[in-house]
């Protein structure tokens, strides 16, 4: 027999046997309507995991993890403002029942039954998983089981100050705002986690505001795997710039009082809070889940005697707010409704094609005020020096470092995050004197944790800023790949285009550092980011297209809520010339603050039609010196710079092709998993032109003189395209 008809069986036999178990006799501020409405969501939470069970026993439902034994959270709901953005667990239905009974929004558990039943008209996630979640109630969805919604939960409380400083036009939160994120105590040991806890006390101890509630649902197991008894308060009870508040999931009363404290410590202190709420886990894991295969049967059975919902029935009675016959027949009462709105839920429509699944993997455009830009007096004053330096040829680094300045003084909503990125002004100097520029609270020097970084910006943009984290080096982002991945690159497709979090996250990288760093800080593989459905990966080879490409990607974020992906070549920072020492021949002028140059244009450079490079990157530095050498054996020949990786610019790469009689690709990423597979794909389909491709090896990087051994040299792209010409 199924452990939930066991624990309903139960409940209906003890309340009408009056056999309630012992324990706290109700206090605090808790009133009857508010105990009341705890109570109903709780039933209400209970009902939907019942059904939801019966639903995938029928085929009609999708997915069981559900809320029994965390029922409490209906209590915590009540203790903060609707207004206040919270990223819940997946056993949280209760909370976002109670908040919806706060905001007199109608009938939840149907929205939440729609998702059960992955329909089309699920409000949140459109029947694309079942989340919870909710615009109107300012809960964005979650799917996170391992907590990686923390880091962006510490990001979204540090913009409720910052937002006061510099309002962004698309703001969400109130100037008074808590942010809550709640998450179960097996995840709290994971890396994501700790690392949030990290940085919400490394930012409290110096004193910035961060106004964060974390809710830590002990139920002691994760899955089949028990907590040790006390290692969560061990944990974080004396842990600096954390406070400790600690409520029994059992005692409804307690567990409001206790969260009004936590949530008015972190309003009115502007402090983050660990509330250690104690709950029990009913049923198992999720409806596949047999726990009788990892726990005692006593195990099982002292925990379902200790049902929450028998407590809180009891509770009722003695503060005299209903009886136990009433709390039984609401029970009833509740069941039957949810189940028979959960026949009507089994014939709503459901996602058919993948045109419909993939509808809001692109987020929605969204209209912003029309802006004038600072006058030419106000860019003098901003710039200084640099300004009188504009006429002059300049490298890439100064020109993003250029082309920030001017983004950043006529947005203010953009901010920008990272390791020494302020006062140093970046490991390269790309961001120099931006800090002083700006202000330190627009250039946050961060700590040393990427997952923080990007959950910082990812959180802002939740508030309506334009966030735009560095990533110091490209090997560095695979240590929080998951918050591009899994966090900021879902929020449109789970939310329907009604969360969304526009980022630009510049990412120095690629190979050709001579003599430094090995494949730490020369990492040439961009296989990670480009298999990220809706994100857009762009590659600048040079200081031009790196201004304009970048005040595109800032109006994809701004105007179109783009998560974009920029990576600056480090090795074409400095790079000055061309074939010859002192030519000038990589260094270009700053163009217009007006220009720009849109998503899937590429450049063109040459006319020949006989052979055509296309490459991006460094690798167009090098083909473009071998196009030279080509060019005086008399092969016409042109160089094709893709600039975006993704989506791959195919009408563009077409038309730019139109004519030529052989392509080459040169890729200075690996072969397997580079550029160049999706290239040879494409262009095998839709040319019958000869095609051949030059990568680099499947190898790490080596430092020293052995830097570019094995990556394309502008030799072997000489040597390759002579092959492919003489071959055909």
């Amino acid at each position: 027999m199924d452990r939930a008809d066991i624990v309903h069986g139960n409940f209906l036999a003890r309340l009408g046997a009056q056999d309630l178990p012992n324990g706290p006799r109700p206090t605090g501020t808790l009133s009857p309507e508010m105990a009341r409405v705890a109570f109903r969501a709780a039933c209400t939470s209970r009902a939907l995991d019942l059904t939801a069970r019966q639903m995938q026993r029928e085929g009609q439902g999708f997915y069981t993890i559900g809320s029994s034994g965390h029922e409490a959270l209906a209590s915590v709901a009540l203790a903060f403002r609707t207004s206040d953005m919270a990223f819940l667990h997946y056993r949280d239905a209760a909370f976002q029942l109670a908040r919806a009974d706060q905001a007199g929004h109608v009938s939840p558990e149907w929205d939440m039954l729609l998702s059960f039943a992955a329909s089309a008209e699920d409000p949140i996630s459109g029947g694309r998983h079942k989340v919870l979640g909710s615009r109107a109630l300012m809960i964005p969805p979650q799917t996170s089981t391992i907590s990686s919604h923390l880091p962006k939960a510490v990001g979204a409380a540090y913009s409720v100050a910052a937002a006061k400083r510099h309002t962004p036009e698309h703001q969400v939160m109130p100037n008074d705002a808590v942010v809550m994120a709640s998450f179960g105590d097996a995840s709290a040991n994971h890396s994501t986690a700790q690392g949030a806890f990290n940085a919400a006390a490394w930012t409290a101890y110096q004193n910035i505001p961060l106004p964060l509630v974390f809710v830590c649902e002990d139920n002691g197991i994760g899955i089949s795997t028990k907590t040790p008894t006390g290692w969560i308060k061990a944990n974080f009870a004396h842990r600096p710039g954390l406070s400790y508040y600690e409520a029994d999931g059992l005692d409804l009363y307690a567990t409001y009082q206790t969260t009004k404290e936590a949530v008015y410590f972190a309003r009115n202190r502007k402090k983050p809070v660990f509330l250690h709420l104690h709950t029990l886990r009913l049923y198992g894991h999720a409806g596949a889940d047999i726990p009788t295969t990892y726990l005692s049967k006593a195990e099982i059975e002292a925990q379902e005697a200790n049902d929450p919902l028998l407590h809180f029935a009891r509770q009722l009675q003695d503060s005299g707010t209903q009886t136990v016959a009433h709390s039984l027949a609401l029970y009833q009462e509740i069941g039957a409704h949810v189940q028979a709105l959960s026949q009507k839920a089994i014939t709503r429509p459901r996602l058919a094609t993948a045109a419909q699944v993939m509808a809001s993997i692109v987020p929605p455009k969204r209209e912003n005020q029309l802006l004038n830009g600072p006058s030419q007096a106000e860019r003098a004053a901003l710039f200084g020096p640099d300004f009188d330096q504009m006429g002059q040829p300049q490298p890439m680094s100064k020109l993003l470092n250029w082309a920030m300045t001017d983004l950043m003084q006529a947005h203010s909503e953009i901010v920008m995050m990272g390791e020494d990125i302020g006062k140093k002004g970046g490991v390269y100097g790309v961001t120099q004197r931006l800090q002083s520029r700006f202000g330190a609270d627009r250039m946050i020097d961060t700590l040393l944790d990427e997952q923080s970084i990007l959950g910082l910006a990812i959180g802002m943009a939740h508030n309506g800023f334009v966030a735009m984290p560095e990533i110091q080096f490209l090997a560095y982002f695979h240590n929080a790949e998951d918050q591009i991945r899994g966090e900021a690159a879902t929020l449109s497709f789970f939310s329907q285009g009604q969360f969304t979090n526009p980022i630009v996250v510049r990412i120095a990288g690629l190979g050709y550092q001579k003599g430094f760093g090995g494949h730490f800080h020369n990492d040439n593989s961009l296989a990670a980011l480009r298999d990220i459905p809706g994100v857009i990966v762009a590659c600048p080879s040079n200081g031009h297209d790196a201004v304009l490409m970048l005040r595109e990607a800032v109006r994809l974020a701004r105007e179109e809520q783009r998560v974009v992906l920029f990576i600056e070549p480090i090795a074409l920072y400095p790079m000055r010339d061309l074939v010859a020492p002192k030519d000038g021949g990589w260094m270009h002028l700053y163009p217009a603050p007006e220009k720009t140059l849109l998503l899937g244009e590429v450049g063109i450079i040459g006319q020949g039609k006989e052979l055509a490079i296309v490459t991006f990157g460094n690798g167009t530095y090098l083909s473009c010196q071998a196009a030279q050498r080509l060019t005086t054996q008399g092969i016409a020949n042109r160089v094709i710079d893709l600039r975006w990786l993704m989506p791959l610019p195919h009408a563009a790469l077409l038309e730019a092709l139109a004519g030529c009689k052989h392509i080459l690709i040169v890729d200075e990423t690996r072969q397997a998993g580079g550029i160049a597979e999706g290239l040879m794909a494409f262009l095998s389909e839709k040319t019958e032109v000869p095609l051949a491709r030059l990568c680099a090896k499947d190898s790490f990087i080596a430092t020293g003189p052995a830097y570019g051994a094995t990556m394309p040299s502008a030799d072997d792209v000489f040597a390759s395209a002579l092959q492919i010409l003489g071959s055909s």
